[in-house]
């Protein structure tokens, strides 16, 4: 992994020091079938025992959304405005917009962020990165949802970026920026579980339904 000096940080991302979206290649362990966690989140193996299908897919999503409210996730999919950065999701520093969800013009995220997290070599933290590094459109926002809300958001093609139930488990499953979630960089807490995890919850909720919680 690359180095900055202090000054080059600085410069270009101190404030980035605890930015979230959901894409680096490390690997975690598989999970097996019959495990029933991995890393704080449940696996579909823990849900089998319950036999109706709409009580056991509404539990399954609420697991799935452990991940996606997690603010790895929700810090670049805010409903309104820039992202947010840090497990308490403040504002990002310095103030960005979304723009056309690189960034306005002359401050486009690819400013900062490159295509691989960059640890700084003087201080604690890093520069969190993915290629590409971009915020979802606006209507894809969730932070602060319920999930019953983002369940319902993620099931209409209108506000998922046009994805049908088994586009969700390829992406939940494989895309590169989910799976930053899990390898974010020094000075940031992963999301629970792991991206296999995730892409079997995934599709074992459409299996069963792709029904929704209640709240």
């Amino acid at each position: 992994m690359r180095r900055l000096s202090f000054v080059t940080a600085s410069v270009i991302a101190i404030s980035a020091l605890s930015l979230s979206a959901c894409g680096n290649k490390d690997e975690k362990p598989a999970a097996t079938k019959s495990a029933l966690e991995v890393n704080g989140l449940k696996t579909p193996a823990a849900f089998e025992s319950i036999a109706d299908n709409e009580q056991r897919s509404a539990a399954l999503f609420n697991e799935m959304a452990k991940v996606m409210l997690h603010p790895r996730c929700a810090n670049c999919h805010p409903v309104s405005g820039g992202p947010t950065q840090g497990d308490d999701m403040h504002p990002h520093n310095p103030p960005v917009i979304r723009g056309s969800g690189m960034g306005a013009p002359g401050m486009e995220c690819t400013t900062c962020h490159g295509q691989e997290n960059v640890e700084f070599a003087s201080m604690e933290g890093s520069i969190p990165g993915a290629s590409p590094w971009m915020l979802p459109p606006e209507f894809m926002g969730w932070a602060g949802k319920s999930s019953a809300e983002l369940c319902a958001q993620l099931k209409n093609p209108a506000t998922n970026g046009g994805r049908s139930p088994e586009d969700l488990i390829e992406h939940n499953g494989g895309d590169h920026l989910v799976n930053w979630a899990w390898n974010p960089g020094e000075g940031r807490t992963p999301a629970p579980g792991d991206q296999e995890t995730l892409g079997a919850l995934t599709a074992a909720w459409v299996e069963a339904g792709a029904h929704c919680p209640k709240s």
